[in-house]
């Protein structure tokens, strides 16, 4: 029989190592260039020409939180908030009538990164902001006006300048393996998402060389 005292200290052990919800710096948008997530994935949709939410991360002192308790529900959206969704945040591995009776795509990110922002964002919130957030920038006609377009490579320098003209601090981009191919670009944001905020480097993109933009 386990005693009482262990039990105790038992769960605050599990407590302290779980990461606890509310407990974030930042927050990071990250917006995924189609043609290069499906090149890379078999997409069922098609995949549109402008990039699309993949997330809205919450980040503590430089790590990306992840699945943190308690456990979120999760209930569908309808609706014009699934139309919003289905546009800005678009689910292109499953079929339009699978992701919208099932959301895996939402359900996934809510409970894996939502879930770690939850005493300041419920599920209605979260997703609110994400697509706020994504409204604030137009990350394609920025780089077209600073003469970057799909089809062709850029250096990192290049790309990351251009990117900043409309942030104002520093993105993070983010490449595929082995070729380097622009996959990614994060914003960051404060955790109230009411300033900018220089994203921590995640390095996956060379700085010298090109990087392709599919």
């Amino acid at each position: 029989m386990v005693k009482p005292q262990l039990t105790a200290a038992l769960f605050i052990v599990l407590f302290a190592i779980s990461p606890a919800y509310g407990d974030f710096d930042s927050l990071q948008l990250v917006l995924t260039w189609p043609a290069s997530f499906c090149h890379m994935n078999d997409c069922v949709r098609i995949a549109p020409k402008n990039f699309t939410i993949h997330g809205l991360w919450p980040d503590k002192e430089g790590t990306v939180l992840q699945n943190c308790k308690p456990k979120p529900n999760y209930s569908n959206f309808k609706e014009k908030m699934f139309n919003d969704l289905d546009k800005h945040w678009i689910q292109l591995k499953y079929d339009e009538d699978y992701g919208e009776k099932e959301q895996p795509l939402w359900f996934y990110q809510y409970l894996k990164h939502g879930s770690c922002c939850q005493k300041m964002y419920n599920q209605n919130t979260y997703f609110s902001l994400a697509l706020r957030l994504k409204d604030k920038f137009d990350v394609l006609r920025t780089l077209q006006t600073h003469k970057i377009f799909p089809g062709s490579s850029y250096t990192f320098k290049e790309i990351f300048d251009a990117v900043k003209t409309a942030t104002q601090m520093d993105p993070d981009l983010k490449c595929t393996k082995g070729a380097p191919e622009l996959y990614e670009i994060g914003i960051c944001f404060t955790p109230k998402a009411d300033a900018l905020i220089p994203c921590r480097q995640s390095n996956t993109c060379a700085r010298t060389g090109k990087i392709f933009f599919r």
